[in-house]
């Protein structure tokens, strides 16, 4: 199946939107409008409901996002693969959740890349989108917080994050910091766990959010409290931007990395992982 139509596809229902999703395809609006009537036409179904200002996915359209997603990551692969038996370079498509992006990995890029003749693909995730992603093969590795449950996975904790509550206001404690303006960050079930066991209180919070950007930016321009990661914390406790709050528990998560089995003895991602493992360590040790 052209991937060009997949592709065009899932660009109108990110954005909702015939006439965006021709801007942002660099395509005419009617082109768009075709692409999808074909796809359409090959599947036998509608995908779109499509009412004035309000255009959604039908149940088909529902089923078809994921295996369009794989199939577009599949074809990126392939080229990749193409490209590296032709001596060209090697080639790596990792994926995590966005709170691991924004907590650690988004800094450890320029890294991995660096001495490996590296072509890499990073992607955000839902961690049941990467676990099928690594079952389909259009995924390399993925790190994610909680570990799947895969017989033909491998899995392995690569780290203990550290996470601290911290404010951007006056919080003497964590009853303190609970009370006003506290903004909860869903860092995977473990820590839900943890949360609830050992910070109580009757005020609900100001707002909800599973990535840790979101709250930070909160913190910074609104005020308040949360859980965040050292690497997103640190220039801003240097700026005084932002304080630890005193005598708050820390909650460490756990990070598992999962690959294929196949991949066991992959020597690139061997040293991918070795290279996570030790900035990490480097990040404890500051």
């Amino acid at each position: 199946m052209d991937t060009d139509l997949l592709k065009t596809f899932m660009e109108v229902s990110r954005t909702r939107h015939f006439g965006r999703a021709a801007e942002n395809l660099y395509l005419t609006q009617s082109a768009v409008s075709f692409r999808v009537r074909q796809l359409e036409d090959i599947l036998g179904v509608e995908l779109f409901s499509r009412q004035r200002n309000n255009i959604q996915l039908t149940p088909a359209g529902e089923k078809l996002m994921p295996l369009a997603e794989s199939s577009v990551l599949l074809e990126q692969r392939i080229r990749s693969e193409v490209a590296r038996a032709d001596g060209q370079t090697h080639s790596l498509a990792i994926g995590a959740t966005p709170n691991l992006w924004d907590a650690f990995l988004q800094y450890e890029l320029t890294d991995l890349a660096d001495g490996e003749s590296l072509s890499l693909s990073a992607t955000a995730h839902t961690g049941t989108t990467l676990i099928r992603q690594i079952g389909e093969r259009s995924l390399d590795l993925a790190f994610l917080f909680d570990a799947p449950k895969v017989d033909d996975f491998v899995t392995r904790e690569i780290h203990a994050l550290q996470l601290y509550m911290v404010t951007s206001g006056s919080a003497q404690s964590a009853e303190e910091a609970l009370d006003k303006g506290y903004v909860l960050v869903d860092w995977g079930t473990a820590f839900s766990m943890q949360h609830a066991q050992e910070l109580r209180t009757s005020e609900p919070p100001v707002l909800k959010t599973n990535t840790g950007r979101i709250a930070l930016d909160w913190l910074l321009n609104t005020g308040g409290s949360a859980y965040l990661p050292l690497p997103m914390i640190r220039p801003y406790e240097a700026s005084g931007r932002l304080q630890r709050v005193p005598g708050a528990p820390v909650i460490a998560r756990s990070v598992y990395a999962s690959y294929h089995i196949s991949r066991s003895d992959d020597a690139l991602i061997g040293r991918v992982l070795e290279k996570v493992s030790e900035h990490l360590k480097r990040l404890d040790n500051e």
